[in-house]
């Protein structure tokens, strides 16, 4: 991949600041290392409302159009409030028309998954995956229940369905496991089916005709043993399967659907591929495939990927060496974003420099919020940068602290920024912000 934009060239790209911000009250400084998931937010279709989650479980609806940002109400999850999603209906009807829903995923320690009205933040419904994952058997994070994606769609019979992946981990001396589970709800909370595995899921993704729910597994350490699973909606029975084929039990990082194609962005061997129907490799690419530098084997995960319009993007994230945890050098292309077409010819590519817990995208428009570069422990990395999926790099807005959560619909933007403290500095940088802007 080619090296692209210098210094010079980004300075370029960074414009004035056009976020409207608002705190979000305290949370723990994170550190030169990557926390886990901790906040969460969302853009509802059309625009119109943000939703935002944090770690002590607070869920906060704002409308976009308000001057202040005024919270149009909070409501308390039970768990940390991580993942969210709305529906545009639940059942239900307040004032006359079908209510709009937020759901929100937890991790705690009962890893909720709950609907609250978008208008009132009421809640409607509960469901708990505790009672299918079981309970920790250690009280640490790693080990709580954990939803750890969220998704919404309209099936081929005009149905909306919501759909989620969960799991627990423990490990009982060398024995180490997953307990997962992935499920369809209705909108009224009923659930439809579920599909369990003894692996650890990390993305799901559905179809556009909402016929098909792809399920990334990013650890797969007993029976089950594959990568990625499809799935038909209406009855949760498996449609096909298929596997990087590498040693180990790192599978999969992300997926995504483009019409009747799969991008996935594989763990097992560092590439990214796209398959067909039935599993079928239409290509693949390196994206940070093992790479010797200076006597050492570096490689880097590609951890997210984004499918459309006939083009796939994948971005890959930290240096690791093969041999020892710790390492001077750097992959050549760690912490980058490249999209490929449709024959897997690389479209552009571009530097994000710090890690991205998590890509959000809106038909052409893509949002990565950068946080820290933990071996390399620079500010200039804490950012939010802008692509066209198209063209390539749009725009980088750069916070103080690390940015760690984005979406983008309907023409809003919104990020969550968390302060950060470099364990050899002892500055505090940035603060617990909402951040919003428009996007064209």
């Amino acid at each position: 991949m080619a090296e692209t934009a210098d210094a010079d060239r980004e300075a370029d790209r960074d414009g004035d600041r056009e976020f409207r911000s608002v705190p979000l009250g305290e949370i723990e400084t994170a550190r030169s290392r990557h926390m886990w998931t901790r906040s969460a937010v969302h853009v509802s279709e059309g625009g119109d409302l943000v939703v935002t989650g944090e770690w002590d479980g607070t869920v906060t609806a704002r409308e976009v159009d308000s001057d202040s940002l005024e919270a149009r109400w909070t409501a308390d999850h039970p768990d940390h409030a991580v993942g969210i999603t709305t529906l545009s209906g639940d059942g239900t009807e307040s004032d006359g028309d079908t209510a709009e829903t937020v759901i929100v995923a937890g991790r705690g320690e009962t890893g909720t998954i709950a609907a609250y009205d978008a208008a009132t933040g009421e809640r409607r419904w509960r469901y708990d995956t505790v009672d299918d994952l079981g309970e920790a058997v250690k009280d640490t994070v790693f080990y709580l229940p954990y939803v750890v994606a969220l998704e919404s769609g309209t099936d081929g019979d005009g149905n909306e369905r919501l759909y989620a992946a969960a799991r627990r981990y423990e490990r009982d001396g060398e024995t180490r496991q997953w307990h997962s589970t992935v499920y369809a709800f209705d909108p009224d909370g009923t659930v439809r089916w579920t599909y369990e595995t003894d692996a650890s899921p990390i993305a799901i993704d559905l179809d556009a005709d909402g016929e098909r729910l792809a399920v990334g597994y990013n650890r797969c350490m007993g029976d089950h043993d594959v990568g990625l699973v499809v799935l038909e909606t209406a009855s949760g029975d498996l449609a096909w399967t298929w596997d990087p084929g590498t040693e180990g039990d790192r599978r999969v990082g992300d997926v995504s659907f483009d019409g009747d194609s799969i991008a996935v962005s594989s763990h097992g061997d560092k590439r990214g591929y796209l398959l067909g129907p039935g599993g079928a490799e239409r290509w693949r690419i390196d994206l940070a495939v093992e790479t010797e530098i200076d006597g050492e084997t570096l490689y880097a995960y590609p951890n997210h990927a984004y499918a459309a319009d006939g083009r796939v993007t994948f971005v890959t994230g930290n240096t690791y060496a093969v041999e020892s945890r710790e390492t001077e050098n750097r992959h050549p292309n760690e912490h980058r974003i490249a999209t490929f077409d449709a024959d897997g010819e690389l479209a552009w590519d571009d530097e994000v420099r710090g890690f991205i817990h998590g890509l959000a995208a809106d038909g052409e428009t893509i949002v990565a919020p950068c946080a820290q570069n933990f071996r390399v422990r620079d500010p200039e990395t804490h950012a939010v940068r802008r692509f066209d999926l198209e063209s390539g790099p749009q725009r980088v807005d750069r916070l103080a602290g690390i940015a760690t959560a984005a979406a983008v619909d309907g023409g809003t933007l919104a990020a969550i920024e968390e302060p950060v403290a470099y364990h050899d500095e002892g500055e505090t940088r940035g603060e617990y912000a909402l951040h919003m802007a428009p996007v064209e």
